[in-house]
C-alpha cells in the first residue's frame, strides 16, 4: 500500500459512510479533514480536523483548501455533492476524477437511459408525463408504475403507484426530492436484480464485480430494499458477452478516464435491463469484497487519485469479476424507531469467514418514519466469504442469528432477513 505521509485529504460531507474514507485514508498515513455545515456529523469525530464550511459553498471550501494547504478532496455515496465537488477541484487546482459534463449526464436518470439506448443497452420502459395536470395520460398509464426524482439517490422520493390517485398524491413528493424538479415515470419491474461494478484508470475500463441483489418488500407503496448481495452473479458470463462491450463503448464515448461506477439493473429472462447508475463511491461498500477477492481496493484507488492525480494498481493483472470464492454483503434493515441497543457486532466480526462489518447507526440513534423505503433503513452491513454456496449459506445463517437491534420500547427493530435457500435460485 502506498505511503502518502504528510498529504492532506479533505472529505466533503461527514455522513457515517465517510468514516470508511477516513479509515482507509489513515492506512495511507494521510491527514484527514472533514467539512460540512453540521456540528455533530458522525465522521467529524474521527477526523484530524473538522470544519463548519458547507460543502455547497464552493468559494468558501476553495478558500479553506488554500488556507489548510489541502492536497486533495473527495466525496461519495450521494449524487447531490458531485457537481460541487467538481467545481471545488477545478477552482482549487486539485485532481478530479470526472468532468462536470460526465457527472451531469450520468446523475440524471433520463439522460443516462438515453445514453444507454444510443448504445443498444436495454433500459426500463418509461412514460412521458409533462405535467401533473395531464390527467388523461396519468389515467391511462399501465399501472403499477414507479415514480421517482430524476436526480436523487438512495431510494429517496421513490414511490410505487398502483392507481392514478396514488400517482397524483405522490407526484409532488417526488418533485421535492429533485434538484431539477423533474420526475421519471417507469414501468414497475417485479423481477430479479443485479449490481455491476467498474473501475476506471487512465481510460482503461475494467469490470471488477457483479453481484446478485436480493431484495424484499416490507411496506405497500415503497420500493423493495436489499437484504443481501451475493458474488459473483450467476448472470456474469451472459452480461460479459452481451452488454459489457456496449458499456465500455458508452463510457469511452463520454471520455471517462478515472473513478468507479456502479450500475443497477433488473434481470428478465437472463437479460440485464439497466435502470440507473452512479459515478461515485457506493454505500454497498463492495470494495471490501473486491480487496479480498482480487487484491486491490477501489476506495484506496479513489483516495490516491484525490491527492496525487494517479493510481498505481495493476488493473490489467488484478481486475477479474470471476472470484475464486463466494462472497456476500448481508444487509440488515430496521423499522423506524429509537435504538436502545445494537448487540452482536463484535461477535460477528470475530467469525472466521467474516471480512468486515459496517454499522450505520449506534445506540441512541433514531430512524425516522421518513426513512421508510430508503437506504436509511440499513442499520449494518456484514461482508463474508466461503468456498461454496452451501458454506456461504451456513455463514449467513449464523450471522443472522447473532445480530440484535432493540428499540427503547423494548421491541425487536430488525426486519426479516434474507432467506439463504434462495442463493442458488437467484
Amino acid at each position: 500500500m502506498k505511503d502518502l505521509t504528510g498529504k492532506k485529504l479533505l472529505i466533503l460531507g461527514g455522513i457515517p459512510l465517510s468514516n470508511e474514507v477516513i479509515k482507509y485514508a489513515k492506512q495511507l498515513n494521510l491527514d484527514v479533514y472533514v467539512t460540512d455545515y453540521l456540528e455533530d456529523s458522525p465522521a467529524k469525530k474521527n477526523a484530524d480536523k473538522s470544519f463548519m464550511t458547507s460543502t455547497t459553498d464552493v468559494e468558501a471550501v476553495v478558500k479553506l483548501i488554500k488556507q489548510e494547504r489541502v492536497d486533495g478532496t473527495i466525496t461519495g455515496f450521494v449524487d447531490l455533492l458531485l457537481p460541487y465537488y467538481h467545481d471545488i477541484c477545478m477552482q482549487s487546482g486539485l485532481p478530479c476524477y470526472a468532468t462536470k459534463d460526465q457527472f451531469e449526464k450520468l446523475i440524471d436518470k433520463v439522460t443516462f437511459k438515453q445514453l444507454c439506448r444510443d448504445f443498444g443497452i436495454p433500459v426500463v420502459e418509461e412514460y412521458k408525463i409533462d405535467d401533473i395536470s395531464d390527467i388523461n395520460t396519468i389515467n391511462n398509464l399501465p399501472y403499477p408504475v414507479l415514480l421517482k426524482p430524476a436526480d436523487n439517490s438512495g431510494g429517496r422520493g421513490i414511490t410505487i403507484c398502483k392507481t392514478s390517485d396514488e400517482f397524483i398524491d405522490n407526484y409532488n413528493k417526488s418533485i421535492s426530492f429533485s434538484k431539477s424538479k423533474q420526475v421519471v415515470v417507469e414501468k414497475y419491474m417485479n423481477t430479479k436484480e443485479v449490481t455491476i461494478f467498474y473501475v476506471l484508470q487512465d481510460g482503461d475500463i475494467k469490470l471488477t464485480a457483479m453481484g446478485d441483489r436480493h431484495i424484499q418488500h416490507f411496506k405497500e407503496g415503497v420500493i423493495p430494499l436489499p437484504v443481501a448481495y451475493t458474488f459473483p452473479s450467476i448472470y456474469l458470463e451472459e452480461y460479459e458477452k452481451t452488454i459489457h462491450p456496449k458499456v465500455v463503448d458508452m463510457f469511452t464515448s463520454l471520455g471517462m478516464k478515472n473513478g468507479m461506477v456502479f450500475i443497477q439493473s433488473f434481470v428478465e429472462d437472463g437479460k440485464c435491463i439497466f435502470y440507473e447508475m452512479g459515478y461515485r463511491l457506493t454505500g454497498s461498500l463492495e470494495y471490501k469484497i473486491i480487496e479480498h477477492a482480487s487484491g486491490y481496493n477501489p476506495l484506496t484507488m479513489m483516495i490516491e487519485h484525490a491527492v496525487t492525480g494517479k493510481t498505481n494498481v495493476d488493473l490489467e493483472k488484478l481486475a477479474n469479476p470471476h472470484f475464486d470464492n463466494k462472497y456476500c454483503n448481508i444487509t440488515f434493515l430496521v423499522k423506524p424507531g429509537k435504538i436502545k441497543a445494537i448487540e452482536g457486532l463484535e461477535e460477528i466480526k470475530k467469525m472466521h469467514n467474516v471480512l468486515d462489518i459496517f454499522p450505520s447507526y449506534k445506540d441512541g440513534d433514531e430512524i425516522p418514519e421518513s426513512a421508510l423505503g430508503t437506504l436509511k433503513q440499513v442499520v449494518a452491513r456484514v461482508f463474508a466469504y466461503a468456498s461454496s454456496n452451501e458454506e456461504l449459506s451456513r455463514v449467513m445463517d449464523e450471522v443472522h442469528t447473532k445480530l440484535k437491534v432493540t428499540s427503547t420500547e423494548g421491541e425487536n427493530m430488525l426486519l426479516p432477513h434474507f432467506n439463504t435457500a434462495n442463493i442458488e435460485e437467484i
